[in-house]
């Protein structure tokens, strides 16, 4: 009996480990009929805040330096620790560099691989089409960014304040892998715990670390909040329609899901 290359053994060993992860992917995910009822609460949570959005912007417009957004932003910095402000750094130091587009890239990759090629997909354009609301919004506010004449800049930044390109950014890429840790995966899986932690604490800390910092006003922080979670809603819902339509479905993925599929008339 011939023995096998190299190149066959390391071919037959990533073939293991991708079957592997599909395996694993697909034993986690939550039925059907659960996904849609939980998104659906999140949709309506995310649908109220476009209108909150579009007041916000038109008051910083007019106000672009107020006393509410001074007094905030002195509160934050008052704690001048070392500690504080190596962590705010941390927790921005993803935006600010090619660190925040190469872990879109590699989730994407490790999705598509897993077999859940729309999810791949869902969070590469959820990414690109903020990016892009981010820039016009800003084009159309033209507020300016604190400067050291009113607070603390501790990492200057180009460019207009409202809304927070970093905040949008993170809610984009870890909101969006939170929401698919909830509604999509099921089980006390050490895995999918990271992933809910490490999602949540980065989309939380981002929005005070751009006020500590002195690169945004709390109301850009908030505003890329509202404007964000509704681009995440309206990802959720797009995406829900087109699971539901087996878009990019791969025959062995779709083979393991027959017995979630029952559950779909659930939603009727």
């Amino acid at each position: 009996m011939s023995q096998k290359s190299p190149s066959e053994e390391v071919k037959e060993h990533t073939q293991a480990i991708t079957e592997g992860v599909k395996q694993e992917l697909t034993e986690s995910r939550q039925p059907w009929y659960y996904l849609s009822h939980t998104a659906r609460i999140l949709l309506i949570i995310y649908a109220v805040q476009l209108a909150l959005f579009g007041l916000l912007a038109f008051w910083v417009h007019l106000n672009p330096v107020n006393p509410i957004d001074l007094t905030i932003t002195r509160e934050f910095q008052e704690n001048s620790a070392s500690w504080l402000k190596i962590s705010m750094e941390v927790v921005s130091y993803a935006g600010s560099t090619f660190v925040l587009p190469a872990l879109i890239a590699l989730a994407a990759l490790i999705f598509w691989f897993g077999g859940l090629r729309l999810e791949a997909v869902v969070i590469v354009a959820l990414s690109v089409v903020s990016l892009g609301i981010n820039v016009l919004v800003k084009l159309l506010v033209e507020r300016p960014r604190p400067n050291s004449h009113f607070v603390d800049v501790f990492q200057a930044a180009t460019g207009q304040s409202f809304p927070s390109g970093h905040v949008m950014g993170y809610l984009a890429f870890w909101g969006l892998l939170f929401s698919f840790g909830i509604i999509i995966f099921k089980g006390v899986r050490w895995w999918r715990i990271l992933l809910l932690v490490v999602s949540a604490l980065f989309v939380v800390l981002i929005g005070p670390s751009r006020v500590y910092l002195g690169d945004h006003w709390a109301s850009d922080v908030l505003g890329s909040y509202l404007i964000g979670g509704v681009l995440l809603g309206i990802a959720i819902w797009i995406y829900l329609k087109l699971k539901e339509r087996g878009i990019l479905e791969t025959q062995q993925a779709r083979n393991r899901s027959l017995t979630s599929n029952r559950f779909r008339s659930f939603n009727k």
